[in-house]
């Protein structure tokens, strides 16, 4: 290991996860930490310790970040570009794959200690949330609101006063609060109702149980299903769609875990009648229920989140 590798590699996962807030995507996120190890790596020899190496590296992340939001369009959820649907039983608009979505990340790419700690912060709500502010805006608050640098640390990284950093950071709090998707900052139940929430859902989505998805979901709930713009809020809108999808029994829902949140992927019998994937599905847990599923339909997503493409028919649901 040579001496570049052995003062900054410990810190390359929980970059990934500032890169990944910054970015709204795990791909992005993955070439911007490439790009600042790159330039670390050629900057080394005249790297003097005038801060620490973790420091320096996120100095260097964050002008990686900043210039690729530059001239960009920012990633977004369906609520992040219009008002929530009127009917259920109306036209669902198509899928949109030219809009640039904000995109799960597994428990896998994130530092599990940090998930753990700040799992708020990389909330799939909050990190779409992030997208609505201007790059340095959203370089402030991740800095001090989610990984808890100083003012004066901040101001460092960001070539900037302690005084403008703190300016910002008023401005980008103010933004959140007026542009965030709903959900973003939700307290989740403890176990062991949490665990509960979550086996009834798991069991009434497999058996199209709609009187109990009512029970469980919260009353201003959202269903948002990213690349298709449509989404719902409130619990009577999100049912009454699900009612129209789910007309029987037969659906398989295997758990996983994304973006620190408990999440499910769904698959729908295909040729055959074998399970194939078909979404993956992320749920907000609230007070007075489930708050939101973000319903991402990719199947390309689930090997990423240690899922197979097919599901065998027996096997069985466990959380």
């Amino acid at each position: 290991m040579t001496a570049f590798e052995d003062a900054a590699e410990r810190y390359r996962r929980e970059l990934f996860a500032y890169c990944y807030r910054m970015l709204g995507s795990p791909h992005d996120a993955d070439d911007a930490v490439q790009e600042t190890y790159l330039r670390a790596w050629r900057a080394f020899d005249a790297f003097q310790g005038r801060s620490s190496v973790r420091t320096w590296l996120y100095r260097i992340a964050t002008r990686v970040c900043l210039r690729a939001i530059e001239g960009r369009a920012r990633r977004a959820l369906p609520s992040g570009l219009g008002g929530p649907a009127a009917d259920p039983a109306g036209t669902i608009d198509p899928r949109n794959v030219e809009i640039p979505w904000v995109e799960p990340v597994s428990a896998t790419e994130l530092d599990p200690a940090m998930a753990a700690e700040a799992h708020h912060g990389i909330r799939l709500a909050f990190v779409a949330a992030l997208q609505h502010l201007p790059g340095r805006q959203r370089a402030v608050l991740i800095l001090r609101d989610v990984l808890m640098f100083h003012a004066d640390e901040a101001a460092d990284l960001l070539d900037s006063s302690t005084a403008a950093v703190n300016s910002a950071l008023q401005r980008a709090r103010r933004q959140l609060a007026r542009t965030a998707p709903d959900g973003y900052d939700l307290t989740e139940p403890a176990d062991p109702v949490r665990r509960t929430l979550l086996d009834r859902y798991a069991v009434a989505f497999e058996n199209a149980d709609i009187d109990e998805l009512l029970r469980i979901l919260a009353a201003d709930a959202v269903l948002e299903m990213p690349p298709i713009p449509t989404w719902f809020r409130g619990r009577e809108q999100v049912a009454a769609f699900l009612r129209r999808r789910l007309t029987r029994p037969g659906r398989r829902l295997l758990p996983t875990t994304a973006n620190g949140q408990p999440a499910f992927g769904l698959y729908v019998a295909g040729h055959g009648g074998v399970p194939r994937a078909h979404a993956l599905q992320l749920l907000t847990l609230g007070p007075n229920g489930i708050a939101r599923i973000d319903m991402v339909h990719d199947p390309l997503l689930f090997p990423r989140f240690g899922l197979p493409h097919l599901a065998s028919i027996e096997e069985k649901t466990c959380i």
